[in-house]
């Protein structure tokens, strides 16, 4: 008897613990809504309950191919009508004009707590995607070391990382770099994204046997940076190639 009194003691002094250190850490490190930026409260509150409701996930008639959010009832979006891509097809997860603020703040501001939403978010978004690719890794989009030295980190292997906890598919950063310093993709047009991206990447590693994995970025426009990393991946054997991004704009 005085056995299970000791274990109940245990037990109720381990829960106290946690709950303790769940609430120091809510102050050491407070959590910021992924929407409007100001504190949820909790650690284990992703979002705020307010904000739940002004987040635009897509849905609806998407692009066969890039999984764009469609007007009409079409197969193909605009661009992917228009231009062969180096992956077989993609997803992403939000309508970019619900999210940009806060892409931004998790790109440039430091904001990297907010993968903890997304990766949710997403994990779930790309259950059945999952369960059909069977990836063997996420490889998230390489950003070049200069600007690795000045933001600190990249938010696509932020994401990834994240997104690993919530599958178990592992994340590979060791394959592919970014050689050349690119000017922001977002005011060019599709032929100079294109150009600009040029020998942009480069395979790091000779030994790459994967047959399928899934790249992850940020932001998917035109697909000219899924692209150029799906071509580079190609050329080293990688037979199917995915993508999944937080969000999806319009391209051309």
């Amino acid at each position: 008897m005085s056995g299970n009194k000791d274990n109940f003691a245990h037990k109720n002094d381990s829960a106290k613990m946690n709950y303790f250190m769940d609430r120091l850490m809510d102050v050491i490190y407070p959590r910021h809504c992924p929407v409007c930026d100001g504190l949820t409260g909790y650690s284990h509150e992703l979002i705020c309950e307010s904000c739940c409701g002004k987040v635009r996930y897509i849905g609806g008639d998407v692009c066969a191919k890039c999984g764009k959010p469609l007007a009409e009832e079409e197969e193909y979006c605009y661009d992917c009508a228009r231009k062969q891509h180096y992956y077989k097809s993609g997803t992403a997860l939000f309508e970019y004009k619900s999210m940009s603020a806060a892409i931004y703040r998790f790109k440039y501001k430091g904001r990297q707590g907010y993968a903890d939403f997304f990766a949710k978010r997403l994990a779930e978004h790309l259950e059945d995607n999952l369960r059909i690719w069977k990836p063997e890794a996420f490889v998230p989009v390489p950003i070049h070391s200069s600007r690795m030295r000045a933001r600190g980190y990249n938010q696509a292997e932020v994401l990834a990382k994240r997104l690993s906890r919530e599958t178990g598919i592992p994340t590979r950063s060791d394959l592919i770099k970014r050689c050349k310093k690119t000017a922001p993709q977002k005011n060019l047009s599709d032929g100079e994204r294109q150009n600009n991206l040029k020998k942009a990447f480069k395979i790091c590693r000779n030994d790459v046997k994967l047959n399928t994995i899934v790249i992850i970025d940020d932001i998917y426009t035109t697909g000219s940076t899924i692209d150029a990393v799906a071509y580079e991946l190609q050329k080293k054997g990688i037979a199917n190639i995915y993508y999944a991004s937080l969000a999806i704009g319009k391209g051309l």
